[in-house]
């Protein structure tokens, strides 16, 4: 059996073990990084994210073309296959970057699954026929696993019909129908990816809103307008059984009500990729989902073993993964790291339109007893969203009464994920260098989206007086 020795292993190659290893890497270390799968991006690359987003880009693009009275006379139909291959260019360049990325800080790759022997030993396992293994020992561990969906041992899913975040990137044909179980971030997704491709759609929530940890005018907004599109929301109802048929899927609900489409695609919650690591014999015990406890530096119940990303939970975000890499490596090599960078970290969910929010809610602020004012910005006033035509949507800032300090922001619209970063820029300020005065008294280009910072500082201003 081979054997390496290195300073530091990383185990999973998505943003979080790449945050890791090229960060350990830059400080000298040498690094190994394990991949259970034959490429490296984890399913932020494979499953996730890129190919999501690739696929929502795509539809909208196929929306403008076909709302566009230039082309009215035009019928152009496409597929679900043949829009989910306009991802794979997209995947096959973030696999090529990623790949170099590890080349060119002389981190080797080894291909397999990583169960712990002992508390500073490895043991990959290609799975190849031929057994091959190989052992690696280090001082450090990174355990960046990421997470797969939830699935309930009483669902069938393997009917071609039953499907879940990662399986429906692989559906090979285009339902007429379909139902979405679960309502949080990525059920809502999909509801606007089917229903902008003309599909019917059934989206079940189990809880009595969407997505409860937005702010609640954004919550409404998106609620709204998944209605006005034509999906059908259905709050407080909980899955009894489903029911796979030849020529569809019946779920049966505890409220008496069954709903039969096409197929069914379940969303309801993420398990992490814990299982069978050899964690328990080491003292580290993942939840029932299948998620590592850690400290604030990200350390689990092995000091030197660290866990970050999906598979810690919370906040689940592949831009707060590759942080969270980050700063563990930083901790595990220095013995310590900065906190307040991760803090008010920026949410991005790219429904239709898209939902970005920052800081703190109007509930929490009322809940804490913070005189707080808001200032709004409606796009349809913006002469940028009037020449795009993406003038559904707004902008909305929360800041203190007394002080002007941002305390929150909160974007519902087009490009929604990308004009947050403008206030977490002031957000991030301290002192009087993070307050409404800096939209005020800043000029922006016109006509831009930016301009609904100043048009909502305004807003906000003129409710004080």
């Amino acid at each position: 059996m081979a054997e390496q020795r290195v300073d530091v292993v990383v185990i999973g190659s998505g943003p979080g073990g790449e945050g890791a290893a090229m960060k350990a890497s830059k400080e000298g270390k040498s690094v190994a990084m394990v991949e259970r799968h034959n490429e490296v991006g984890g399913g932020c690359t494979h499953w996730a994210t890129i190919p999501s987003k690739a696929l929502r880009h795509t539809i909208f693009r196929l929306m403008e073309f076909r709302s566009n009275p230039l082309f009215q006379s035009e019928n152009i139909e496409v597929s679900f296959p043949q829009l989910l291959k306009t991802a794979d260019r997209v995947i096959r360049d973030q696999v090529s970057l990623r790949a170099g990325f590890y080349d060119r800080n002389q981190v080797k790759v080894t291909h397999g699954h990583a169960t712990f022997i002992d508390a500073k030993t490895i043991e990959v396992d290609s799975g190849q026929a031929n057994g091959k293994c190989e052992r690696i020992i280090a001082d450090g561990f990174v355990i960046a696993t990421g997470s797969r969906p939830y699935r309930p041992d009483d669902v069938d899913f393997t009917h071609p019909r039953v499907l879940d975040s990662d399986t429906v990137l692989k559906l090979q044909s285009t339902p007429q129908s379909i139902t979405i179980y679960g309502a949080g971030v990525v059920g809502c997704e999909y509801a606007s990816i089917f229903r902008n491709l003309g599909i019917k759609v059934n989206l079940v929530n189990t809880r009595d809103k969407l997505l409860s940890f937005l702010d609640d005018e954004i919550v409404d907004a998106l609620a709204y307008h998944l209605r006005d599109q034509g999906v059908l929301v259905r709050h407080n109802e909980t899955a009894e059984r489903v029911e796979t048929m030849d020529d569809g899927v019946v779920l049966h609900l505890k409220s008496g009500k069954r709903l039969k489409t096409d197929v069914l695609l379940w969303a309801n919650g993420r398990t992490g990729n814990a299982q069978n690591m050899g964690l328990e014999a080491l003292g580290i015990i993942p939840n029932e989902r299948g998620q590592i406890p850690i400290n604030e530096h990200y350390q689990t119940a092995q000091k030197h073993i660290y866990a970050v990303g999906d598979v810690v939970g919370w906040p689940s975000l592949a831009s707060a993964a590759y942080d969270q890499g980050r700063f563990a490596a930083t901790h595990l090599i220095e013995g310590s790291c900065d906190q307040r960078l991760v803090q008010d970290i920026p949410t991005g969910i790219y429904t239709s339109p898209e939902i970005s929010s920052l800081g703190k809610t109007e509930r929490e602020l009322t809940e804490a007893k913070v005189p707080y004012e808001l200032g709004h910005s409606l796009f349809r006033s913006l002469a940028r969203a009037q020449i795009t035509g993406q003038t559904v949507g707004m902008l909305k800032i929360l800041f203190h009464r007394e002080t002007l300090e941002i305390l929150g922001i909160h974007c519902f619209g087009s490009q929604a994920a990308e004009i947050i970063h403008i206030g977490q820029a002031i957000m991030s300020q301290r002192g009087s260098a993070n307050t409404l005065m800096y939209f005020i008294n800043t000029t922006f280009n016109y006509p831009t989206m930016a301009e609904a910072y100043r048009v909502a500082a305004l807003n906000g201003l003129n409710r004080l007086f």
